[in-house]
């Protein structure tokens, strides 16, 4: 019986791995450098040979091993090829063909934040909903929506890429992807941090934010928590495109909840309540009050999302 899955995440400095069974839950997890060099040629040797070691380990072959399940951080086409992936230096591969090869196991691919959005559908906050948007708020804003239980990867695998949404209008900065109006640009880190320099230079307002040296968003957050007017305005900046892009999905797809994750999403209430007041007041009244909640598997998202894509995908 193949009771055994194995769940990969890979990210530009390490890949995260995981040893799922079917019975007991979660056998080993771990994680493993990722080689970038020489354009990522080593990345799925070494994913391949992290697979078998671990299967040499725990006494398993191909015979109790249903597959492995990968999340990357690009656009993905057929649960296959890799239309690009800049972090991991790949150009187009394709991951379940090439990684099939080197370990005689059916291979799923798709994009990072997809399968989080998976993960936390199964295991996580969202696991008492069927359809569900997460939105990770990092260095960026990620995002994968789920609608019955599956990830929507759209035509060329830019399904739920929510952070580009053109839902801002005062950026002064461009987008790493070229546009000007992406709801990252107020809603990341990046853009708290951003808002929150530009308003110290622009103006001579108390702030506490004033006496910190080397600011981060947290710090912002920490400072809108204590009451600070001027961080403030840097949260509820973020809360606007955060809310308004909640509304723009809740208008198409109608999601149960949304999860936030990332470490933006730590701040809590102090920026899930005003992303909720925007939200209620832009998206199509009779959408309003749909629960807005912080994710909870934290790194185990990825891994997680990729052993239960592979369920998903042999079940169908």
């Amino acid at each position: 019986m193949r009771d055994y899955y194995f769940g990969v995440d890979v990210g530009g400095t390490t890949i995260k791995m995981g040893l799922y069974s079917q019975k007991s839950g979660w056998v080993k997890k771990w994680e493993i450098p990722t080689r970038k060099e020489n354009g990522g040629m080593y990345v799925l040797d070494d994913i391949a040979a992290a697979v078998y070691a671990a299967q040499q380990e725990f006494d398993l072959d191909n015979a109790r091993t249903a597959g492995i399940g990968i999340g990357v951080p690009g656009p993905v086409l057929k649960k296959s090829i890799v239309n690009g992936c800049v972090n991991v230096g790949w150009d187009v591969v394709n991951v379940s063909e090439e990684l099939g090869k080197r370990t005689g196991l059916p291979v799923y691919v798709e994009n990072d934040a997809n399968i989080a959005a998976l993960g936390e559908q199964w295991k996580g906050a969202g696991k008492d909903y069927q359809s569900v948007a997460l939105l990770t708020l990092g260095t960026g804003v990620g995002g994968g929506i789920i609608l019955d239980g599956k990830i929507v990867s759209g035509f060329q695998g830019g399904g739920g890429e929510v952070g580009h949404l053109p839902v801002v209008r005062d950026a002064v900065r461009s987008c790493n992807c070229g546009k000007a109006d992406c709801v990252e640009l107020a809603g990341s880190a990046t853009g708290v941090l951003n808002c929150a320099k530009q308003l110290l230079s622009e103006t001579d307002e108390p702030s506490a934010m004033r006496d910190i040296e080397n600011l981060s968003a947290k710090d912002v957050c920490d400072c809108c928590a204590a009451g600070d007017a001027l961080a403030r305005k840097c949260i509820d900046r973020a809360a606007d495109a955060l809310g308004t892009a909640l509304a723009c999905i809740g208008c198409i797809v109608n999601p149960e909840a949304f999860l936030f994750g990332g470490g933006m999403a730590a701040a809590g209430d102090i920026l899930l309540e005003p992303i909720g007041r925007v939200y209620n007041a832009k998206v199509f009244p009779p959408l309003r009050g749909t629960p807005i909640l912080q994710a909870t598997l934290g790194n185990e998202a990825g891994i997680t999302g990729a052993v239960r894509l592979v369920q998903i995908e042999q079940q169908a």
